[in-house]
C-alpha cells in the first residue's frame, strides 16, 4: 500500500517536472516570437526566450529532484540507490546553481542592496548615506 503511493507520488512529481520544462519551453518561444514581432529586436527576445526557458528548467529539475528522493529513500533504501542519488541531486543542483546564475546574472550569496536599501534602512539594518 505504502509502496504504491510512494511510486504514483514520485510518478506524479516526475510528470510535473516534465511539464513545467515543456510548458516553459512552449510560452518563452511563444513569448520570444511574438516580441521579436512586435518589436523587431532580435537582442531582447533572445534575452527573454534565455530568461524565461531557464525558469521553467529550474522549476523542473526541481520537481525532479524531488521525485528522485521519495523514490530512493522511501522505495529503495540501500548504500548503493542512496549513492547513486546524491550524483543525481550534485548534476541537477549544479545545473539548477548555473541555471540561476543565468537568470538572475548575480551568485545566490549576492544581495539586491539598491533594491532592498529603502526598506532595510527602515529596520536599521543599514545606514543612510
Amino acid at each position: 500500500m505504502l509502496e504504491n503511493f510512494v511510486h504514483i507520488t514520485s510518478a506524479t512529481l516526475e510528470a510535473a517536472g516534465i511539464i513545467a520544462i515543456a510548458f516553459g519551453a512552449l510560452v518563452s518561444t511563444i513569448l520570444a516570437f511574438t516580441q521579436y514581432i512586435r518589436h523587431k529586436a532580435a537582442h531582447a527576445a533572445y534575452q527573454g526566450l534565455r530568461r524565461r526557458l531557464s525558469r521553467g528548467i529550474l522549476l523542473g529539475l526541481e520537481f525532479l529532484i524531488a521525485a528522485d528522493i521519495i523514490r530512493t529513500v522511501a522505495v529503495e533504501p540501500s548504500f548503493h540507490s542512496l549513492g547513486l542519488l546524491a550524483i543525481i541531486v550534485l548534476i541537477r543542483t549544479f545545473l539548477s546553481f548555473t541555471l540561476q546564475l543565468e537568470v538572475s546574472g548575480k551568485w545566490p550569496w549576492e544581495h539586491k542592496t539598491e533594491e532592498n536599501a529603502p526598506a532595510l534602512a527602515a529596520k536599521g539594518k543599514i545606514r543612510k548615506e
